[in-house]
């Protein structure tokens, strides 16, 4: 596609005979943050390095802002910034050296690097840190520093590896501001992440992956109304386990009513348009602490394609 900036057909990635990513169509347009989403070992993070043209990939085609990852893999490094899940902050600089080293390797001049520091560092409010050393910087302030070395380059795609991944809520909405501000520059993010209200917030649309392929893609509010409904309710108990209990009798009947549910130890979720019938039915039983009505979300969507148990 002409507008894409990501442009995969039949990618694969194989280590050996393992496959990580298996024969995936993937178009990603301009000037949208799209989110790559799965849980641990869907091939989210070897999909990440292809993009980046630092793994080569095994079949089929990808292009990056219009160029083969195969033979134009340093024009592509280039004109994106990847802002990594880890803290790879250089120890020994400060807070404005780490982003004037990284400006050289993108050949940024040392004017044209002092420049774009000091409007990176003003933009994630750590104008007042540009001499601190590393060590004295809190969690939230050496993310906020990572997102800012990310963008040294002005780059035209913004990669973020799980960019939030244990921050506090106001350093959180920090790094939300700065993808918002970025996208609304006409640019492009792409965007990984754990937390289903972070990519339901932010994302355009995005991509459900497991087991190295893509299980579902679309606008977060569509898959949200085509996979599980708008509404969800949860009925909970303490008598889970017990024959004839509220939660083994609601279980029974979405089975023989084909209504989409989920069980969890002390509770019983039920999903869909027009679920009052059934809370109507259920709500009284005296088994039950509690029932909670909800709108279904992203995260019961993720639950239900690729199921609760634990990966590592």
């Amino acid at each position: 596609m002409r507008d894409s900036v990501i442009s995969a057909k039949s990618l694969t990635k194989k280590y050996g005979d393992f496959c990580a990513v298996n024969g995936i169509d993937l178009e990603v347009p301009h000037g949208v943050c799209f989110g790559l989403l799965g849980p641990n070992g869907a091939g989210k993070t070897t999909m990440i390095q292809t993009i980046q043209a630092s793994s080569p990939i095994s079949e089929g085609r990808l292009s990056v802002l219009g160029k083969d990852t195969v033979h134009d893999s340093r024009e592509i490094r280039k004109k994106i910034g990847v802002i990594p899940q880890e803290d790879n902050l250089d120890p020994d600089f400060t807070v404005k050296y780490n982003l004037l080293v990284y400006a050289r390797y993108y050949g940024l001049s040392n004017d044209e690097a002092k420049k774009r520091a000091a409007d990176l560092l003003d933009k994630v409010k750590l104008t007042d840190k540009a001499d601190e050393e590393i060590a004295n910087l809190s969690g939230g302030m050496k993310r906020r520093l990572i997102v800012a070395r990310g963008m040294i380059n002005n780059p035209e795609l913004l990669i973020l590896d799980e960019p939030t991944t244990g921050l506090d809520p106001q350093a959180r909405h920090s790094v939300w501001d700065q993808i918002r501000i970025f996208k609304n520059k006409g640019k492009t993010v792409l965007l990984t992440t754990h937390y289903m209200d972070e990519a339901e917030i932010l994302c355009d649309e995005l991509a459900i992956m497991d087991s190295g392929k893509i299980l579902i893609q679309g606008k977060p509010k569509d898959l949200i109304q085509e996979t599980i409904g708008e509404s969800a309710a949860e009925f909970v108990s303490l008598s889970f386990g017990e024959s004839g209990s509220a939660l083994e009798n609601i279980e029974k009947h979405c089975k023989l009513n084909e209504v989409k549910y989920s069980r969890i130890t002390d509770r019983v979720i039920i999903y869909g348009n027009e679920i009052e019938n059934i809370i109507s039915k259920f709500e009284k039983e005296k088994d039950l602490t509690d029932v909670i009505r909800r709108r279904g979300t992203l995260e019961d969507v993720f639950l239900n394609l690729t199921g609760r148990q634990l990966r590592d």
